[in-house]
């Protein structure tokens, strides 16, 4: 193998211009890791936040962006034994998926799905493991609950409900054209909220209330949340897109019995997000296998032309997920 490698970077903090082509020394794998040849690298959320200088990488983490890739595994470190050379496999990233190589805890790695290529597999596990984790492990979602996401057309919101679907519950979703409302629907939501035109505090107020609802857009959406949810109903919080400071009454905490939680899935503990990947392994990876759960797709772009890639998604047009082509 080369020792040097193609990479896209951050050059500054700033727009999606900022990504540029650059070469970079090939990944070596530290004990309990693997590197891997990159074929499909995601884009997501935290990639763009990285990019305009307001999410760091954890420490000992790569500098380049990209939080999931699908590839083969090429080099394996020191305790490694759950794989070998040669396998193919999707792998959740502490950084540095917008490379031709990666390295990344052997644990954080899950087999292709049956019948699954490696570009849909590449979207797999940046919204899967933040998807799982925080609505059914934390959020702990049952089947028969009303749930409602936000961003429904996105990669996590696409992802939400699918799974929620599968796992019996009754889903709604918020999407902001008509045609992302559909596509929802036909994914598996009973009903989709166009929020440019309809209220879905009304919309869920009307059902009986959200047991859980799962956001990522924060600012004026948390009271509206607390409004839209049932008597002991849970919001768990994972982004902000409109910003994470709101005034909120407590009281209805009290009086409803509401929880409130969140996550974030990058600084977790590897042995925190392995074990995320078990329950992934035996919960859903067989609804993949059986086709029931698949990865939207939105678009591909080449690796040079991330920031092609990130404007898109800025754009917000997009419906599912948008990948970058590293090695085919």
């Amino acid at each position: 193998m080369s020792k040097v490698m193609r990479a896209v970077e951050i050059t500054s903090p700033g727009g999606p211009q900022v990504l540029q082509p650059t070469q970079r020394p090939m990944p070596q794998p530290a004990p309990g890791q693997v590197v891997l040849k990159v074929a499909y690298a995601g884009v997501n959320r935290p990639d763009a936040l990285q990019r305009a200088g307001a999410y760091d990488p954890p420490p000992g983490a790569s500098d380049l962006p990209g939080l999931e890739a699908s590839g083969e595994v090429v080099a394996l470190g020191d305790g490694v034994t759950e794989w070998a050379l040669g396998d193919q496999v999707c792998a959740l990233l502490p950084g540095g998926g917008y490379a031709e190589y990666v390295a990344t805890p052997a644990a954080h790695c899950l087999r292709i799905p049956q019948g699954m290529g490696m570009k849909e597999a590449a979207c797999l596990p940046e919204t899967f493991f933040t998807v799982y984790s925080n609505v059914f492990t934390r959020g702990g979602l049952k089947a028969g609950e009303r749930f409602l996401v936000h961003g429904g057309s996105s990669g996590i919101g696409t992802t939400a409900i699918q799974l929620a679907q599968a796992f019996g519950a009754r889903v709604f979703a918020t999407a902001g054209s008509d045609d992302k409302c559909a596509a929802c629907v036909r994914l598996g939501a009973e009903k989709a909220i166009n929020y440019r035109s309809a209220d879905f505090v009304e919309v869920m107020q009307a059902e009986g209330g959200a047991d859980l609802i799962l956001d990522m857009v924060g600012g004026d959406y948390i009271p509206r949340n607390i409004k839209a949810l049932a008597l002991d109903g849970r919001l768990v919080q994972i982004a902000f897109l409109q910003g994470p400071v709101v005034e909120l009454n407590f009281a209805q905490l009290m009086m409803r019995r509401l929880t409130i939680t969140g996550s974030t899935l990058r600084p977790q503990s590897d042995l925190a997000k392995a074990a995320i990947a078990g329950a992934l392994s035996e919960h859903v990876w067989p609804l993949l296998d059986a086709g029931r759960v698949a990865p939207v797709m939105d678009s591909t772009f080449a690796l040079a032309d991330a920031a092609s890639a990130h404007a898109r998604m800025e754009e917000s047009n997009h419906i599912g997920k948008i990948v970058l082509e590293v090695g085919g």
